[in-house]
Protein backbone atom coordinates (compact mmCIF):
# COMPACT_ATOMS: atom_id res chain seq x y z
CA UNK A 1 0.00 0.00 0.00
CA UNK A 2 0.72 3.28 -0.93
CA UNK A 3 1.89 5.94 1.91
CA UNK A 4 -0.65 8.11 0.88
CA UNK A 5 -3.57 5.46 0.50
CA UNK A 6 -2.13 4.24 3.81
CA UNK A 7 -2.83 8.14 4.93
CA UNK A 8 -5.98 8.33 3.42
CA UNK A 9 -7.30 4.41 5.04
CA UNK A 10 -5.88 5.72 8.65
CA UNK A 11 -7.84 9.51 8.66
CA UNK A 12 -11.24 7.59 7.40
CA UNK A 13 -11.02 5.16 10.39
CA UNK A 14 -10.94 8.12 12.92
CA UNK A 15 -11.90 11.18 10.84
CA UNK A 16 -15.83 12.46 10.36
CA UNK A 17 -16.71 13.71 6.98
CA UNK A 18 -18.52 17.37 7.71
CA UNK A 19 -21.75 17.02 5.97
CA UNK A 20 -23.59 20.02 7.30
CA UNK A 21 -22.54 23.01 10.11
CA UNK A 22 -21.57 21.26 13.71
CA UNK A 23 -22.67 17.98 11.96
CA UNK A 24 -20.21 15.42 10.77
CA UNK A 25 -20.43 11.40 9.62
CA UNK A 26 -18.34 8.67 9.80
CA UNK A 27 -17.82 5.60 7.99
CA UNK A 28 -15.57 2.73 7.46
CA UNK A 29 -15.75 0.98 10.71
CA UNK A 30 -14.61 -1.83 12.12
CA UNK A 31 -16.89 -4.68 13.08
CA UNK A 32 -15.93 -6.69 16.16
CA UNK A 33 -18.80 -9.51 17.22
CA UNK A 34 -21.35 -7.61 15.02
CA UNK A 35 -20.37 -3.77 16.34
CA UNK A 36 -18.64 -0.81 16.10
CA UNK A 37 -15.17 -1.44 17.53
CA UNK A 38 -15.90 1.53 20.54
CA UNK A 39 -11.97 3.14 20.30
CA UNK A 40 -13.14 4.05 16.63
CA UNK A 41 -16.20 5.73 17.65
CA UNK A 42 -14.66 7.66 20.32
CA UNK A 43 -11.87 8.41 18.11
CA UNK A 44 -14.45 9.56 15.41
CA UNK A 45 -16.26 11.52 18.32
CA UNK A 46 -13.06 13.11 19.33
CA UNK A 47 -11.84 14.17 16.18
CA UNK A 48 -15.71 15.82 14.99
CA UNK A 49 -15.20 17.57 17.89
CA UNK A 50 -11.89 18.99 17.41
CA UNK A 51 -12.71 20.06 13.41
CA UNK A 52 -14.88 22.49 15.68
CA UNK A 53 -11.88 24.08 17.17
CA UNK A 54 -10.66 27.29 15.12
CA UNK A 55 -8.85 28.80 17.91
CA UNK A 56 -6.08 26.34 17.68
CA UNK A 57 -6.70 24.72 21.26
CA UNK A 58 -6.09 21.10 21.52
CA UNK A 59 -8.16 18.23 23.41
CA UNK A 60 -6.73 17.65 26.89
CA UNK A 61 -9.92 15.37 28.13
CA UNK A 62 -12.46 13.96 26.54
CA UNK A 63 -15.35 11.44 28.84
CA UNK A 64 -17.68 9.50 26.66
CA UNK A 65 -20.85 7.02 27.57
CA UNK A 66 -21.61 4.28 25.37
CA UNK A 67 -25.35 3.74 25.10
CA UNK A 68 -25.92 1.19 22.47
CA UNK A 69 -24.00 -1.06 20.61
CA UNK A 70 -23.23 0.26 17.07
CA UNK A 71 -23.88 -1.20 13.43
CA UNK A 72 -20.62 -1.50 11.54
CA UNK A 73 -22.40 -1.56 8.02
CA UNK A 74 -24.41 1.84 8.78
CA UNK A 75 -23.10 5.15 8.96
CA UNK A 76 -22.58 7.32 12.18
CA UNK A 77 -23.58 11.01 12.54
CA UNK A 78 -21.60 13.57 15.24
CA UNK A 79 -23.61 16.28 16.22
CA UNK A 80 -21.04 18.86 18.38
CA UNK A 81 -22.59 21.52 20.34
CA UNK A 82 -20.13 24.35 21.59
CA UNK A 83 -20.58 24.85 25.47
CA UNK A 84 -17.92 27.08 26.70
CA UNK A 85 -15.21 28.85 24.13
CA UNK A 86 -13.21 30.59 26.17
CA UNK A 87 -9.90 32.91 26.13
CA UNK A 88 -7.67 29.39 27.46
CA UNK A 89 -10.59 26.44 27.34
CA UNK A 90 -13.17 25.49 25.42
CA UNK A 91 -15.83 22.64 25.98
CA UNK A 92 -17.91 20.78 23.50
CA UNK A 93 -20.71 18.24 23.35
CA UNK A 94 -20.69 14.94 20.74
CA UNK A 95 -23.87 12.80 20.56
CA UNK A 96 -23.31 9.95 18.05
CA UNK A 97 -26.39 9.00 16.31
CA UNK A 98 -26.96 5.70 14.07
CA UNK A 99 -30.29 5.67 12.44
CA UNK A 100 -31.44 8.76 14.69
CA UNK A 101 -30.74 6.42 18.04
CA UNK A 102 -27.79 7.72 20.57
CA UNK A 103 -25.26 5.04 20.44
CA UNK A 104 -22.78 7.33 22.23
CA UNK A 105 -22.52 10.97 24.31
CA UNK A 106 -18.94 12.46 24.53
CA UNK A 107 -17.43 16.13 26.68
CA UNK A 108 -14.70 17.31 25.34
CA UNK A 109 -12.56 19.89 26.83
CA UNK A 110 -9.74 21.85 25.07
CA UNK A 111 -6.97 23.98 26.08
CA UNK A 112 -4.53 26.44 24.74
CA UNK A 113 -0.69 25.91 25.11
CA UNK A 114 0.87 26.92 28.17
CA UNK A 115 3.80 26.85 30.95
CA UNK A 116 3.61 25.64 34.17
CA UNK A 117 5.42 23.33 36.82
CA UNK A 118 5.53 19.30 36.03
CA UNK A 119 5.74 15.99 37.47
CA UNK A 120 4.66 12.41 36.41
CA UNK A 121 4.84 9.41 37.62
CA UNK A 122 7.79 6.81 36.16
CA UNK A 123 6.76 3.70 33.86
CA UNK A 124 7.48 0.60 35.82
CA UNK A 125 8.52 -1.34 32.71
CA UNK A 126 11.91 -2.33 31.52
CA UNK A 127 11.30 -4.07 28.32
CA UNK A 128 12.01 -2.48 25.27
CA UNK A 129 10.38 -2.57 22.05
CA UNK A 130 12.60 -4.56 20.17
CA UNK A 131 12.86 -7.14 23.22
CA UNK A 132 9.18 -7.49 22.96
CA UNK A 133 9.02 -7.91 19.58
CA UNK A 134 11.81 -10.89 20.42
CA UNK A 135 9.52 -12.48 22.87
CA UNK A 136 6.09 -12.15 20.85
CA UNK A 137 7.78 -13.76 18.24
CA UNK A 138 8.70 -16.60 20.26
CA UNK A 139 5.56 -17.16 22.14
CA UNK A 140 3.79 -17.66 18.79
CA UNK A 141 6.35 -19.94 17.67
CA UNK A 142 4.88 -22.43 20.53
CA UNK A 143 1.34 -20.81 21.28
CA UNK A 144 -1.82 -23.05 20.46
CA UNK A 145 -4.68 -22.44 17.84
CA UNK A 146 -6.54 -19.73 20.40
CA UNK A 147 -3.22 -18.30 21.47
CA UNK A 148 -2.54 -17.74 17.63
CA UNK A 149 -5.68 -16.69 16.53
CA UNK A 150 -6.04 -13.96 19.40
CA UNK A 151 -2.51 -12.17 18.02
CA UNK A 152 -3.42 -12.56 14.25
CA UNK A 153 -6.53 -10.60 15.08
CA UNK A 154 -3.56 -7.67 16.47
CA UNK A 155 -2.15 -7.82 13.48
CA UNK A 156 -5.13 -6.62 11.60
CA UNK A 157 -5.11 -3.68 13.61
CA UNK A 158 -3.69 -0.43 11.88
CA UNK A 159 -1.07 0.18 14.85
CA UNK A 160 1.38 -2.69 15.75
CA UNK A 161 0.86 -4.47 19.62
CA UNK A 162 3.35 -5.96 20.89
CA UNK A 163 2.12 -7.18 24.88
CA UNK A 164 5.48 -7.40 27.32
CA UNK A 165 4.13 -10.90 28.39
CA UNK A 166 1.75 -12.30 25.95
CA UNK A 167 0.80 -15.77 27.71
CA UNK A 168 -0.04 -13.75 30.26
CA UNK A 169 -2.08 -11.04 28.68
CA UNK A 170 -3.91 -13.99 26.16
CA UNK A 171 -3.86 -17.25 28.45
CA UNK A 172 -6.33 -18.80 30.39
CA UNK A 173 -4.88 -18.85 33.53
CA UNK A 174 -5.66 -16.63 36.92
CA UNK A 175 -2.51 -13.50 36.35
CA UNK A 176 -2.31 -9.83 38.44
CA UNK A 177 -4.51 -7.34 37.32
CA UNK A 178 -1.81 -5.80 34.96
CA UNK A 179 -0.61 -5.48 31.88
CA UNK A 180 1.73 -3.98 29.09
CA UNK A 181 2.46 -3.46 25.91
CA UNK A 182 3.93 -0.80 23.03
CA UNK A 183 2.03 0.24 20.22
CA UNK A 184 2.80 2.42 17.14
CA UNK A 185 1.02 3.11 13.41
CA UNK A 186 2.35 0.32 11.22
CA UNK A 187 3.44 2.95 9.15
CA UNK A 188 4.53 6.36 9.93
CA UNK A 189 1.24 9.03 8.96
CA UNK A 190 2.75 12.38 10.01
CA UNK A 191 -0.47 13.35 11.35
CA UNK A 192 -0.64 16.72 13.42
CA UNK A 193 -1.81 17.31 16.69
CA UNK A 194 -5.41 16.92 16.87
CA UNK A 195 -5.26 13.61 14.66
CA UNK A 196 -2.59 12.26 16.94
CA UNK A 197 -4.83 12.77 19.90
CA UNK A 198 -7.53 10.54 17.38
CA UNK A 199 -5.58 8.21 16.80
CA UNK A 200 -4.07 7.46 20.87
CA UNK A 201 -8.07 7.54 21.84
CA UNK A 202 -8.75 4.83 18.65
CA UNK A 203 -5.53 2.62 20.68
CA UNK A 204 -7.02 3.75 23.83
CA UNK A 205 -9.57 1.15 23.63
CA UNK A 206 -7.92 -2.10 22.54
CA UNK A 207 -7.45 -4.53 25.37
CA UNK A 208 -7.73 -2.60 27.94
CA UNK A 209 -11.09 -4.28 29.51
CA UNK A 210 -9.16 -7.60 29.56
CA UNK A 211 -6.89 -6.17 32.76
CA UNK A 212 -10.35 -6.51 35.01
CA UNK A 213 -10.71 -10.02 33.77
CA UNK A 214 -6.92 -11.10 34.58
CA UNK A 215 -7.69 -12.74 38.40
CA UNK A 216 -9.99 -14.82 37.26
CA UNK A 217 -8.53 -16.95 34.32
CA UNK A 218 -11.06 -15.27 31.67
CA UNK A 219 -10.80 -13.26 28.66
CA UNK A 220 -12.87 -11.63 26.35
CA UNK A 221 -14.81 -13.90 24.15
CA UNK A 222 -14.46 -16.77 26.43
CA UNK A 223 -17.50 -18.61 26.31
CA UNK A 224 -20.26 -17.72 28.15
CA UNK A 225 -18.58 -14.42 29.06
CA UNK A 226 -19.91 -10.88 28.24
CA UNK A 227 -17.81 -7.72 27.92
CA UNK A 228 -18.10 -4.73 26.79
CA UNK A 229 -16.86 -0.70 27.19
CA UNK A 230 -19.63 1.10 29.25
CA UNK A 231 -17.68 4.21 29.86
CA UNK A 232 -13.92 6.22 28.83
CA UNK A 233 -11.83 8.87 29.65
CA UNK A 234 -8.56 10.08 27.99
CA UNK A 235 -6.61 12.86 30.06
CA UNK A 236 -3.91 13.92 27.24
CA UNK A 237 -0.95 15.53 29.18
CA UNK A 238 0.89 16.28 25.95
CA UNK A 239 0.50 15.62 21.93
CA UNK A 240 1.48 12.30 21.50
CA UNK A 241 3.46 10.49 18.37
CA UNK A 242 1.90 7.41 17.17
CA UNK A 243 4.35 6.84 14.93
CA UNK A 244 6.52 6.35 17.28
CA UNK A 245 6.73 3.62 19.96
CA UNK A 246 4.43 4.43 23.15
CA UNK A 247 3.89 2.04 26.27
CA UNK A 248 0.55 1.40 27.14
CA UNK A 249 0.94 0.52 30.97
CA UNK A 250 -2.42 -0.61 32.41
CA UNK A 251 -4.17 -2.09 35.64
CA UNK A 252 -6.87 -2.92 37.33
CA UNK A 253 -8.16 -1.40 40.86
CA UNK A 254 -11.80 -3.31 41.21
CA UNK A 255 -14.20 -5.41 39.78
CA UNK A 256 -17.74 -6.58 41.24
CA UNK A 257 -21.21 -6.28 40.43
CA UNK A 258 -20.53 -7.47 37.06
CA UNK A 259 -18.50 -4.48 35.93
CA UNK A 260 -15.06 -4.18 35.72
CA UNK A 261 -12.33 -0.84 36.56
CA UNK A 262 -9.58 -0.27 34.26
CA UNK A 263 -6.75 2.55 33.82
CA UNK A 264 -3.96 3.15 31.66
CA UNK A 265 -1.11 5.20 30.94
CA UNK A 266 0.99 5.35 27.73
CA UNK A 267 4.68 6.73 27.95
CA UNK A 268 6.95 7.48 25.51
CA UNK A 269 9.78 5.37 24.63
CA UNK A 270 12.10 8.15 26.80
CA UNK A 271 9.64 7.53 29.50
CA UNK A 272 7.79 10.65 28.80
CA UNK A 273 3.92 10.79 30.30
CA UNK A 274 1.95 11.45 27.18
CA UNK A 275 -2.18 10.22 28.44
CA UNK A 276 -3.51 9.08 31.01
CA UNK A 277 -6.85 6.23 30.24
CA UNK A 278 -9.69 5.19 32.38
CA UNK A 279 -12.78 2.75 31.56
CA UNK A 280 -15.30 0.83 33.02
CA UNK A 281 -16.79 -2.26 31.42
CA UNK A 282 -19.56 -4.80 31.80
CA UNK A 283 -18.26 -8.04 33.02
CA UNK A 284 -20.61 -10.89 32.99
CA UNK A 285 -19.45 -14.48 33.80
CA UNK A 286 -21.62 -16.82 34.65
CA UNK A 287 -21.54 -18.82 37.90
CA UNK A 288 -19.01 -16.22 39.40
CA UNK A 289 -19.58 -13.30 41.65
Amino acid sequence: MMQNEWGTRVRSLVEPAPIATDTYQGTHFEGFASRIFGGQTIAQALMAASLAEDQGKLAHSLHACFLRAGDPGKPVHYQVTDLVAGRSFANRQVIARQEGQPILVMLAGFHRGESGRSHQIAMRTMMVPEQAVERLAAWRATADERGRLLTERLDGRPMAIVPIDPDALFGAQPQPPQSAWWMRMRHPVGADGALQRGLLAYASDIMLLRNAMLPHGVRPFTPGVQSASLDHAIWFHDTPDMDDWLLFETDSPWAGGARGLSRGHFFTTAGRLVATVTQESLMRMPGRT
